[in-house]
C-alpha cells in the first residue's frame, strides 16, 4: 500500500507510545471501507470455481477430505480462507476439486487440547465448506477461499495412501423454525367449559410471567396451522393439546351484561407448569384446586345462571384455546426469538437493518454464532446445538451477559463489549490466514488494556488493506493475544485498532 512520506517515519514513535498506553482510539468516525477485509485480498488473485453445490439431504452419509483447525469454529454461511502449505493437505484440496459425490467440498472441524489431560482431541460436530475460489502458487502451495455449507457429525476418520486426512460424515438434518400457533395468541374463549358434570374455572394468562420472558405483547399473525403444530407433538402431548381446545358454542349471550362487574380472582402460580395444572385438575377427588385451576365434581357443579354471574366474560375470552399459555409457546417461537436476538446484536455491533435475517431465523442463528466475539469453546457449543429456537435462546443469553474480554491464560481484563469495532462487512469477528498457513479468528476492538506491542509495524500481508500490523502480547503473562493495526495513510480512520484472537479468550466472558 502507498504510504504518506510524513507518516512512515513516525511508525516507530507511534509504536513506542502504544507500548505504554495500551490503547487505540476510533474517535472521529470510520473512513475505512469495511468490505475490503471480507475480500481477503492478501491472498492475491484467486480464481472463482463457478461451482455451487446444492445442499445435501439431512442424514446423508459421505466421505470428504478433512481439515482440522485449531482455534477455528466454522459455521454455515461463514467465510473461511486457507493457505495450504503441507503436501498432504494440498493433495486433499486437489481431490476435493475432482471428487464426484461432493465436488469442491471439504469437511472442517475444530481440534483442541483437552485442559484436563493435555491430549489433542477433535470435535464431533463440524461444517462442510465449499471451495469458492483457489489459486496455485509457484512454490506449490494453494490459496483457497471457502464458505460454510452444512453441519455434520463425524462418524470416523482415516488417512489415505497419500497421507491426506479423510472422514466419513453424516449431514445434520436441521429442523424448521417454529411459530406460535394461532390458538395460543388468539382471544377466542373456551366458552363451553361444562362437560360430563365437571365445572372448571380457568384463570386468564399470567401476563407478568409472560413479560418476565419478554413475550408479553407479541402476536404472530402468520402463525402456523394447528395441523403442522400438532405434528410436532408426541402422542401424549397431542391428546392433551386436543383436550384443551374447547369449543365456544354453549354460552348464553344474556350473560354479557355482567362482564364488567367481575374482578379477576384466579392466577397461575409460577411454581407449576400448565401441564401440572391440567393433569391434577382432572383427578379423582370431589373438590380439587391446582395452582389456580379449581375443579368441582358433583351435583353442585352443574352450571347455573348465578354461577355465570361470578365470572367475567372478558376473562374467558382472554384464555387461549391452546393448551399452553401464549408466553410458553413464544419462548420457543423461532421468529419471536430471532427478533429479540437481532435487536441485541444491533445494540452490540451497531449493525445495519437485519430484517432479512429475522425472516430466516435459522440463518440468523448461524450468522450471530459465527460473528459473536466469545471464546472458541463457547462457539463450538453453539455449533453443536440442535434446534433453531434452542440456539437462539442460548445466543440471547450470551448477548445479554457478555461484557468482559479476558486473557485465557491469566484472566486479565483486556476490554469490554463497548470497545468492539466492526472493521469487516462480515462483523466484529472473522477468520484470516497468515503466510504460514495458520488460521486465526480475531475480534476487532478500538480500545484495549494490558497489552504490549512488540516490533515495528509491518505492511506486507496485512488482513486490512491500508493498515500495518504489530504483534501484541499480554503484559501480565506475555501470551500473544493478537495484533495492533495502525493506519499507513493520513486520511484513514480509525488511526489504529486491535485484533484479538478468539482462541486466547477466557471461556467465561460474563
Amino acid at each position: 500500500e502507498e504510504v504518506d512520506a510524513d507518516e512512515s517515519s513516525d511508525d516507530e514513535d507511534r509504536t513506542n507510545s502504544y507500548r505504554s498506553s495500551g490503547g487505540a482510539s476510533a474517535s472521529g468516525g470510520v473512513t475505512y471501507d469495511t468490505s475490503l477485509a471480507a475480500l481477503h485480498s492478501y491472498l492475491g488473485d484467486v480464481e472463482d470455481t463457478h461451482n455451487r453445490l446444492a445442499f445435501l439431504d439431512g442424514g446423508a452419509v459421505l466421505n470428504v477430505p478433512l481439515f482440522y483447525l485449531e482455534g477455528v469454529v466454522l459455521f454455515p454461511e461463514a467465510t473461511l480462507p486457507l493457505r495450504v502449505i503441507q503436501p498432504n493437505f494440498i493433495a486433499s484440496v486437489e481431490r476435493a476439486l475432482r471428487q464426484v459425490d461432493a465436488p469442491y467440498t471439504i469437511g472442517v472441524i475444530r481440534v483442541y487440547k483437552d485442559p484436563s489431560s493435555g491430549r489433542v482431541k477433535l470435535a464431533t460436530t463440524g461444517t462442510t465448506a465449499e471451495i469458492r475460489q483457489y489459486r496455485h502458487l509457484e512454490d506449490g502451495s494453494v490459496n483457497v477461499v471457502t464458505r460454510g455449507q452444512q453441519r455434520f457429525r463425524l462418524k470416523r476418520r482415516w488417512v489415505d495412501v497419500e497421507g491426506s486426512p479423510w472422514a466419513e460424515i453424516q449431514i445434520v438434518k436441521e429442523d424448521l423454525p417454529l411459530r406460535t400457533p394461532k390458538e395460543a395468541v388468539g382471544r377466542s374463549a373456551p366458552l363451553s367449559i361444562f362437560r360430563s358434570g365437571v365445572h372448571i374455572q380457568i384463570p386468564p394468562i399470567n401476563h407478568s410471567r409472560a413479560d418476565q420472558y419478554g413475550f408479553g405483547n407479541e402476536n404472530d399473525s402468520d402463525a402456523m396451522s394447528e395441523e403442522s403444530f400438532e405434528s410436532e407433538l408426541s402422542p401424549t402431548e397431542r391428546r392433551l393439546h386436543q383436550s384443551a381446545l374447547i369449543s365456544s358454542d354453549m354460552l348464553d349471550d344474556s350473560m354479557s351484561s355482567d362482564d364488567e362487574n367481575i374482578e379477576q380472582q384466579f392466577r397461575i402460580q409460577p411454581g407449576r407448569s400448565p401441564f401440572d395444572n391440567f393433569r391434577r385438575s382432572f383427578g379423582t377427588g370431589k373438590n380439587q384446586e391446582a395452582d389456580g385451576v379449581r375443579l368441582a365434581v358433583g351435583k353442585s357443579s352443574a352450571p347455573t345462571h348465578n354461577t355465570w354471574k361470578k365470572h367475567s366474560l372478558n376473562q374467558f375470552r382472554e384464555v387461549p384455546r391452546a393448551f399452553w399459555p401464549s408466553w410458553v409457546y413464544q419462548m420457543y417461537d423461532s421468529y419471536s426469538l430471532a427478533q429479540r436476538a437481532a435487536g441485541r446484536w444491533k445494540q452490540i455491533v451497531r449493525a445495519p437493518s437485519m430484517d432479512s435475517y429475522v425472516k430466516k431465523p435459522d440463518l440468523l442463528s448461524f450468522h450471530i454464532a459465527s460473528k459473536m466475539p466469545v471464546s472458541e469453546s463457547t462457539r463450538q457449543e453453539l455449533l453443536e446445538i440442535d434446534g433453531v429456537s434452542y440456539r437462539l435462546r442460548r445466543e440471547i443469553e450470551l448477548l445479554e451477559s457478555f461484557d468482559c474480554v479476558r486473557c485465557r491464560s491469566c484472566e486479565t481484563l483486556i476490554a469490554r463489549r463497548s470497545n468492539m469495532l466492526v472493521m469487516s462487512s462480515e462483523g466484529p469477528l472473522g477468520a484470516y490466514v497468515n503466510p504460514h498457513g495458520f488460521v486465526h479468528e480475531i475480534m476487532t476492538l478500538f480500545k484495549a488494556n494490558g497489552l504490549v506491542v512488540i516490533g515495528t509495524p509491518v505492511k506486507e500481508y496485512s488482513w486490512f488493506p491500508g493498515y500495518a500490523w504489530s504483534i501484541a502480547v499480554c503484559a501480565t503473562c506475555e501470551t500473544q493475544l493478537g495484533w495492533l493495526f495502525t493506519a499507513t495513510k493520513r486520511k484513514l480512520k480509525p488511526r489504529s485498532f486491535w485484533g484479538i484472537r478468539s482462541s486466547q479468550l477466557a471461556d467465561d466472558t460474563r
